[in-house]
């Protein structure tokens, strides 16, 4: 039971299973243009949800919504299933694959066993493609993944069914209708729309507002909280930018490719100045990861290192600010 589905290679799961799965099914779809049609660009501080004993710094949309947007702006229809029960996740799952029908699923990658051990956390909002079943093994097609891989059925059923925070609970998508032709345009019109309002919300846990406040909290954590706690808490920021879901500069390296592509098929090259633009933002948060590291692995040589890290994010903040009003006005 295999399904003849190809596997390619993206900088972020959700992204990678939407235009893998698009493709599958004969729509030829960018990861850049999934990532900007479904608005998966975010900042968001939530210090009232801990993962690891420190809060949850997002740089992206909850776990469905790039998919879920996508879907609905280009005219597709999306089935979502989620589980109580281990055995029916098993059936139904099972069921679409003796259907020829891949299955995009929510899982914990703590226990994903082709993972390198430094990625194995509790994180719980990892996406992957089923593709099929060989003798008693599930084929599995993760699209941050080189090649292809399998899971037993345990293994599968593990990170299937992971505990903790944004636990997927057996979660499993997949497309059900198609419309002859994608509605591109106007999705990606609807796309950018929806990012600069999320990116410029009057509401302190998103958007540049979140990242305001982050940094204000980097200057006032050493004495709140002590040196230790705070070095965790930076230690958090860095690996959810760099480590998890491709992160802060890489989904702003995404957005840039997505503004050129674009700007392209609009034929507005204003998209195109300012996809450079993000690109450069993308560069102030890899430089941003790099200084806060250095800071948690003390290895920074600045005496004041903390403030000069909490300007940096200021200064990212504001740029972001004047480019998403920017963008706002150019489409």
């Amino acid at each position: 039971m295999e399904i003849d589905f190809a596997h390619k290679q993206s900088a972020h799961c959700e992204n990678g299973v939407v235009s893998n799965l698009m493709r599958h099914y004969g729509f030829e779809v960018s990861e850049p243009m999934v990532f900007g049609i479904g608005s998966g660009l975010l900042f968001s501080y939530l210090p009232f949800i801990k993962v690891d004993h420190a809060p949850v710094f997002t740089y992206r949309v909850l776990p469905g919504l790039i998919f879920n947007r996508f879907a609905k702006r280009v005219g597709i229809k999306v089935k979502r299933e989620k589980f109580k029960n281990q055995k029916i996740a098993k059936e139904r799952l099972d069921e679409n694959l003796r259907n020829s029908n891949p299955v995009g699923l929510q899982v914990g990658v703590f226990n994903l066993i082709y993972f390198p051990d430094e990625y194995r956390f509790h994180f719980n909002a990892h996406n992957m493609v089923v593709y099929g079943k060989k003798e008693g093994n599930y084929l599995i097609s993760d699209p941050v993944m080189e090649s292809v891989t399998s899971l037993t059925e345990k293994q599968l059923e593990k990170v299937r069914f992971a505990k903790g925070a944004f636990a997927p609970k057996g979660h499993m998508y997949y497309p059900v209708a198609f419309p002859e032709k994608l509605e591109i345009e106007k999705a990606i019109v609807k796309g950018i729309k929806q990012t600069c309002r999320d990116m410029t919300a009057p509401v302190p846990i998103v958007g540049v507002k979140a990242m305001k406040w982050v940094a204000s909290n980097i200057r006032k954590w050493p004495k709140k909280v002590g040196a230790k706690r705070t070095n965790h808490y930076l230690g958090q920021i860095v690996r959810m930018q760099e480590e998890i879901g491709t992160g802060g500069g890489g989904f702003r390296y995404i957005y840039a490719a997505f503004l050129q592509e674009a700007g392209k098929l609009l034929n507005n090259n204003e998209l195109l100045v300012l996809s450079k633009q993000m690109t450069e933002i993308g560069d102030q948060w890899r430089d941003f990861a790099v200084d806060a590291s250095r800071i948690y692995k003390n290895r920074s040589s600045e005496s004041d290192g903390y403030k000069v890290i909490a300007d940096q994010l200021e200064a990212i903040a504001q740029r972001e600010e004047l480019f998403f009003k920017t963008l706002k006005k150019a489409i």
